[in-house]
């Protein structure tokens, strides 16, 4: 077996001072990008692993790529729930959006050396993920917004499941021209519950309109335009999967707006089932995914991680499921 590289080796490999290399191995700030990456390369290379372990401190770090309140509550609960029982802390980023956090951030956690690393539908890139790795820091996506690849730990939903039935319920009402308001199409979440939508008209032999079609972000805002757009079509739907939870209630106020209403003149299915799908009026029929018992999978699994334990299984998909509630009828006829 290879002896591992010493850090006066990898420092004079890297052409850099002793000192420096600590510096990123401590992730301290100031070292230069260029330099930081090519002593990252290094580490990383020669599987360095510090001796004698590492100092761990009592910390979940949990990263949103945004930070939306609902949803987000959701996540943080469930997370809270695993770190409590095990006695450690949350430490709550955003990444402004961006699906990878930057790079002050991970000189943060290098210098935090927390437990573990919750990531919320965003990603590291693969500098980040070796500059983690070299300090035996482990992390797991919840929700992953690209495809994170087999190696890496992961916990989901059954994003397609749940587009299936939402559609195919509106399909069993009765409904043949049915809307869809999509997420973004980088999010893989996203295109899955599209594809399940339309796999559910073409299993109903329904043609695919794409004039039905549109694209939102998720937020309560584009669920209100897009929402305008769809009502406003000539041969309008009599029913829209809003795709989740905020977009639905978007077209609840555009529904207003043009004076239709909800279940008489249009149907409306969410996706998330946020507690606010229950007080809406009328409660809105939504597909539910399992945020909180996702995250508190996610938590439980980067603390297992932590412990050296690997599990058979670094990919799971929690199911969905159907909430019928007052937001869905069949269409009206004459």
């Amino acid at each position: 077996m290879t002896r591992a590289a010493t850090l006066a080796e990898i420092a004079q490999e890297a052409g850099v001072s002793a000192p420096t290399v600590s510096k990123v191995l401590n992730g301290r700030a100031d070292v230069a990008p260029a330099t930081r990456e090519r002593v990252e390369g290094l580490l990383h290379r020669h599987g360095y692993r510090r001796r004698g372990g590492r100092r761990v401190s009592p910390l979940l770090e949990l990263v949103f790529h945004e930070l939306e309140s609902a949803w987000a509550v959701e996540v943080i609960r469930g997370v809270e729930n695993a770190a409590r029982e095990e006695g450690l802390s949350i430490v709550l980023s955003e990444s402004a959006g961006r699906l990878s956090p930057g790079q002050s951030w991970v000189d943060g956690v290098l210098a935090r050396r927390p437990t573990g690393v919750v990531l919320v539908l965003s990603d590291l890139d693969r500098s980040q993920r070796e500059q983690l790795a070299s300090r035996g820091i482990p992390f797991v996506v919840v929700d992953p917004a690209g495809d994170p690849g087999r190696d890496v730990p992961a916990v989901g939903t059954t994003n397609w499941d749940g587009g299936l039935a939402a559609t195919r319920h509106l399909l069993d009402l009765g409904h043949r021209r049915i809307g869809l308001i999509g997420g973004p199409a980088r999010m893989m979440c996203s295109r899955a519950r599209t594809d399940g939508y339309r796999a559910a008209l073409d299993i109903a032999g329904v043609p695919y309109d794409p004039e039905l079609v549109r694209a939102g972000d998720f937020h309560h805002e584009s669920g209100r335009r897009v929402g305008l757009e769809l009502l406003s079509l000539p041969d309008r739907p009599t029913a829209v999967f809003a795709g989740n939870d905020l977009q639905a209630l978007g077209l609840y106020e555009a529904a207003r707006e043009l004076g239709l209403r909800i279940p008489e003149d249009l149907s409306v299915v969410g996706f998330d089932d946020l507690p606010l799908a229950r007080w809406v009026g009328p409660p809105l029929t939504t597909v539910r995914q399992p945020l909180t018992e996702m995250a508190e999978t996610a938590a439980r699994l980067v603390i297992d991680l932590a412990r050296g334990e690997r599990p058979g299984n670094l990919r799971v998909d929690l199911a969905t499921s159907l909430v019928v509630r007052g937001s869905t009828a069949p269409p009206a006829h004459g």
